[in-house]
């Protein structure tokens, strides 16, 4: 049997809603097409509480899918807590974007009971070709600190006679080792044929317990990170080769530059993100650019005197910008802030004051960059305390 695994589908993720919708769609139709079954190991939606239209849009996909027919298995037996109401095998599990407080259903929930796919939450789906079964125990994203109980407490089992897949949606600390609370692939249960996860957001292909463990990745770009760089797709896999290969999509291309300053005015370091830019612009069509610039500026010269507004205008209808000047100092700073500690404030202009205080802050709390400086402090500045607190939250929800 075929197995197709998409994951991350992120849809209504505002950023790039339509890429997020388009690719989901391609990915989708195409797993239809290829493989006998899908399982999608959470984050088809991007919010807990998607808009209606949002959920309108899934519903479109998700009934298209069912009428193409396409897939060669069909759902033969279902153990678990819930119900599911469907036999087409599209078989998924919440991810952390749609985890909801207990007792409340969340956005996927609405799918399974709509008949769109099969919610195999903290319970077995078998799906049946011909003589072959393929089991499904599904794990859906719970926070982190949890993980561990919670699967002490399900005790996952292989279903006897059959092909056994266990899929989740988790950090793993030998992938993102960082945080003590994430598993390990030691923690995840042995026995099962194959293990397949969700969550993060490029391929991953490794084993665990000495059987294959795979991660597709996104479907559709929202970290802005080195990994993301490749093409989106999604994985199919072969239950009697025991072989997968990664389909690819046709996906909006990422480009990630970096522009090093060391005692550069502003203009030129303006000159260099344009260059980057312009390079990435001429190798792609629309391509989402992030540009990192970090050293340092000339002393005088300020990251707030870079004109970004107006390179990214300069740029739009052709491609999607982001730059990062979170890792640019300049020249001098440290003195100056010692002055205005000291009351020694000379020429400085308020903005710069401001400024200068506001980046020594942000380093001394260890401030992680999610935002740009500059754009921080311009919301800060311009804006009432109200209508800056709103402004900051919008941002950072755009960035999660």
């Amino acid at each position: 049997m075929k197995i197709a695994i998409v994951s991350d589908l992120h849809i209504g993720y505002e950023r790039f809603r339509q890429d997020a919708l388009r690719q989901a769609r391609m990915a989708l139709e195409k797993a239809v097409q290829v493989a006998d079954a899908i399982l999608i190991p959470g984050d088809i939606f991007d919010k807990r509480a998607p808009k209606p239209d949002v959920i309108a849009d899934a519903i479109n996909l998700f009934r298209d899918l069912r009428d193409l027919n396409k897939l060669g298995s069909e759902i033969a037996e279902f153990r678990g807590p819930g119900s599911i109401y469907t036999k087409f095998p599209i078989i998924a599990v919440p991810g952390t974007h749609e985890r909801t407080a207990a007792g409340k259903e969340n956005p996927l929930a609405l799918l399974s009971l709509a008949g769109l796919l099969a919610d195999t939450s903290e319970s077995t789906t078998v799906i049946k070709k011909r003589s072959e079964k393929v089991a499904v125990f599904g794990l859906g994203g719970v926070p982190e600190e949890q993980v561990k109980s919670e699967l002490q407490r399900l005790s996952p089992l292989p279903f006897p006679g059959a092909f056994n897949i266990f899929m989740f949606h988790q950090s793993i600390y030998e992938i993102l080792p960082f945080n003590d609370s994430f598993i390990h692939y030691d923690d995840l249960p042995e026995g099962f044929d194959l293990y397949v996860c969700g969550h993060i957001h490029n391929r991953i292909e490794t084993t665990v317990h000495g059987k294959p463990f795979l991660i597709p990745g996104s479907t559709v770009l929202t970290q802005l990170k080195d990994k993301e760089q490749g093409k989106k797709g999604f994985i199919v896999f072969d239950t009697e080769t025991l072989a997968w290969e990664f389909i690819e999509i046709d996906s909006r291309n990422f480009v990630l530059e970096t522009v090093e300053a060391e005692g550069a005015t502003a203009s030129k370091v303006a000159s260099s993100i344009r260059s980057a830019i312009e390079k990435a612009v001429d190798s792609y069509d629309n391509p989402v650019v992030r540009v990192v610039v970090s050293g340092t500026l000339e002393k005088g010269s300020e990251a707030s005197d870079i004109a970004l507004q107006k390179l990214v205008s300069e740029f739009s209808g052709r491609a999607e910008i982001e730059i990062d000047l979170s890792k640019l100092e300049s020249e001098g700073l440290g003195e100056r802030i010692d002055q205005i500690r000291a009351g020694k404030l000379g020429n400085m202009s308020i903005k710069e004051m401001g400024m200068a205080l506001l980046l020594d802050r942000l380093k001394a709390e260890g401030y992680s960059g999610r935002i740009d400086p500059q754009t921080l402090f311009s919301i800060l500045s311009e804006s009432k305390k109200e209508e800056a607190i709103k402004a900051v939250l919008e941002l950072l929800e755009k960035e999660k």
